[in-house]
């Protein structure tokens, strides 16, 4: 089965300085059809003005990564974890039992444009962990490791049967992914223009892909260099 998630069929929340897309149910914005995929729970999509943010809040046993496109994200929690997230930077925050954190644009002149992905963990209550390594340069046409099941194959250790690949796509540049029907995979267009085994796809857009098998084809077809992001997911109940 493949499911198509375009971008202009996504949640859309507007709260002053917020603009945020919403791929899955999340806050105010609620779809019965659409409360994530497997263990992948939120992809949201935000901008966020200068000087803007979210203030302290709280959150428990989930697994937050923030992936920054343009701009920078400063972020804070209660476990001690702190810092600037810049354009290349993945972020990981595993909520455990409990954390307390707030995100910002660090510009007082420019937006931020990022995503934050919430994982479901694969336990509950465990102490609370942060992880910000450096900026990763994208490479034609190369999937890069962002993270892991607790870091055993490399990237930040998220608590998860999950990996998580960047991949860059410039005009004409090809990869290639093999599907595995006992896996469920997410493809999420963070930036550009791409085509999936012919399928166009725009930023925002998405693909998941539930009990599928064979090779998917990824071709880039903007003028720009394409940000993919490619989730290897479990197979869930």
């Amino acid at each position: 089965m493949i499911i198509e998630r375009l971008s202009d069929a996504r949640g859309r929340v507007r709260a002053g300085w917020l603009d945020s897309r919403h791929t899955f149910s999340f806050g105010s914005y609620y779809d019965p059809a659409w409360m994530g995929f497997g263990c992948l729970r939120v992809i949201n999509e935000d901008r966020v003005d200068p000087g803007a943010g979210f203030a302290p809040h709280r959150h428990a046993n989930m697994e937050i990564l923030s992936y920054v496109l343009s701009g920078g994200l400063a972020h804070q929690d209660s476990t001690g974890g702190g810092g600037t997230i810049r354009p290349g930077e993945l972020q990981w925050m595993s909520a455990g039992h409990g954390v307390e954190h707030s995100e910002f644009n660090a510009s007082k002149t420019e937006p931020v444009h990022f995503l934050q992905i919430w994982v479901q963990p694969d336990r509950l209550n465990a102490q609370p962990a942060y992880a910000q390594p450096a900026a990763v340069e994208a490479k034609d046409g190369e999937f890069v490791l962002r993270a892991s099941r607790d870091g055993v194959e490399g990237g930040v250790p998220i608590r998860q049967d999950v990996k998580l690949y960047s991949l860059g796509l410039a005009q004409g540049t090809q990869a290639r992914r093999s599907l595995e029907s006992g896996r469920m995979y997410w493809l999420q267009v963070a930036q550009g223009r791409i085509e999936a085994n012919g399928r166009v796809l725009q930023a925002g857009d998405a693909l998941g892909f539930a009990d599928e098998s064979g090779e998917l084809l990824l071709t880039g077809s903007g003028d720009s260099v394409a940000d993919v992001l490619w989730f290897d997911l479990p197979v869930v109940g």
